[in-house]
């Protein structure tokens, strides 16, 4: 994986820059963590249709 300098964070209270080791090591771990947990694009899709047609 190649170096990065900086990484942008944004939140609902604005952006956040973070370039230090431990905290893109802090990122890419919270990254897994979500990606490990999150639908595939299909699953993802058949979710929100079912979703909008109970609405």
């Amino acid at each position: 994986m190649p170096a990065l300098d900086t990484v942008q964070r944004d939140t609902p209270y604005g952006s956040a820059f973070l370039d230090d080791a431990s905290q893109f090591l802090a990122m890419r771990t919270l990254l897994r963590k979500v990606e490990s947990v999150s639908l595939d694009p299909v699953k993802s899709r058949n979710f929100i249709h079912r979703l909008a047609k109970e609405v």
